[in-house]
């Protein structure tokens, strides 16, 4: 009887064992854009096995409509049948820390299998922002996130006489040059930013404290008051086209009869987000004559700064950790595959060696008119620190933006601003106060 159970369970623990190795044939993928999409359908997709299925489940991230379709899976992951289990999931700089410490996201080297080796050359910060407080990596990213300013060529030459990047950059290398530069700019009918929040993380992330102290009191850092100023002055003056982020409005002063100097941002902007909106017709060929489309470069501007970013994890319960090691190694950690991405999308890619590669190439990004604009990006990447980052961050920027915009629109005075701030922020963390 006793050789017939061993013999049961040992035969028991291999099925288990067979059952744990077994991959599933549906790849489950949270995410709010196309962005992640497409660098996976251009530099992964190929290498899938042909009787795996990608299924796509795409929410906008506006209103926190992704987050919350993210956290009803992910509460519902345990019960889930295997096909219908989320596999990978995407998340943002503002809100990745409120993932990170859960055990919803797999540990990239203990549960998923990645090795230090492999993971050696990417940007310290990309992995600083996904690291628990055990010292567990949760998730990795394909893309590092310094920006700059991102000018109209034609601009710059009728207000500053040049369009030349490093003598732009030296036009605009302090606030005090920015402002000038936006008065020249106005004096010639142009506005230097199209809106409100366009300097916004230009600030935010030079900030030296967090938004929340360990007590729970909100910390309002001199960068948030210093961009508070800028903007009611810009708006004051008409340097800037009373645009809010995002919206149509706002990349209208992009186009060819758009009549904006320059927008802030980082290269996945520049790519993803200004380019497409330059385009005359979105059809046609991305050249110069199809819109402003190429007659834009890049510069450090004022002040570094990095934006975002976006990171892959690894949600617990999938029966895809496989496919998921060889997505992440390939996306995030060849170097060959990050050259390729940066030279063929124009993203910072995350890898240092293939980016200083590519700085030092002959590398011409044409929405930029040719130029390389990857130099610029080197030493920012490598400095950028985000030790205050918090779990409120999306939340205080966004009702900080959204309270003050009756202030610089002349609605409301700045105390009264301030006030509908802390009374909107309170509402959606009651346990912070003023």
């Amino acid at each position: 009887m006793k050789k017939l159970l061993a013999a049961a369970l040992a035969i028991t623990c291999a099925a288990s064992l067979f059952a744990a190795k077994k991959q599933g044939k549906v790849l489950n993928i949270y995410c709010w854009n196309e962005e992640f999409q497409s660098r996976f359908n251009s530099y992964y997709a190929s290498k899938l096995p042909a009787d795996v299925k990608v299924n796509w489940v795409m929410t906008p991230n506006q209103g926190g409509a992704y987050q919350q379709k993210l956290d009803e899976a992910l509460l519902a992951q345990k019960k889930a049948k295997a096909d219908d289990k989320i596999d990978l999931f995407l998340v943002e700089a503002d809100y990745a820390l409120k993932y990170v410490d859960t055990p919803y996201t797999l540990d990239v080297k203990k549960d998923i299998g990645l090795k230090d080796a492999d993971l050696a050359k990417q940007y310290k910060y990309t992995q600083d922002v996904m690291t628990d407080s055990k010292g567990k990596l949760k998730g990795v990213s394909w893309q590092a996130c310094p920006g700059g300013f991102i000018y109209r060529r034609s601009i710059a030459k009728d207000v500053i006489g040049t369009d030349d990047p490093d003598e732009v950059g030296k036009a605009l290398s302090d606030w005090d040059k920015f402002d000038k530069v936006a008065a020249d700019a106005k004096a010639k009918g142009y506005f230097m930013l199209s809106g409100y929040d366009d300097a916004f993380r230009v600030f935010s992330d030079n900030m030296k404290s967090a938004w929340v102290d360990k007590k729970g009191k909100i910390v309002i850092d001199p960068q948030i008051k210093r961009w508070v100023a800028m903007t009611k002055k810009y708006t004051d003056n008409g340097y800037n086209n009373k645009a809010n982020l995002w919206s149509a409005e706002s990349f209208a002063g992009a186009t060819k009869t758009g009549k904006v100097f320059g927008y802030f941002g980082p290269a996945w902007f520049i790519d993803f987000c200004l380019a497409p909106a330059t385009l005359d017709n979105p059809n046609g060929e991305k050249a110069l004559g199809n819109g402003s489309y190429g007659d834009w470069a890049f510069c450090k501007g004022p002040q570094g700064f990095s934006w975002g970013g976006t990171w892959i994890c690894g949600a617990a319960g999938s029966d895809n950790i496989d496919l998921i090691r060889d997505i992440m190694k390939t996306l995030t950690c060849d170097g060959a595959v990050a050259e390729k991405i940066a030279k063929e999308a124009g993203d910072f890619t995350n890898n240092e060696d293939a980016m200083a590669k590519v700085a030092n190439s002959s590398y011409q990004n044409p929405f930029l008119g040719g130029q390389n604009h990857m130099k610029f990006f080197l030493a920012s990447a490598k400095s950028i620190n985000k030790n205050n980052m918090s779990m409120y961050d999306q939340g205080m920027a966004e009702t900080l933006q959204a309270a003050m915009a009756d202030y610089f629109n002349g609605k409301v005075d700045e105390q009264k601003a301030w006030d509908n701030f802390y009374m909107s922020v309170t509402e959606r963390y009651p346990n912070l106060k003023k």
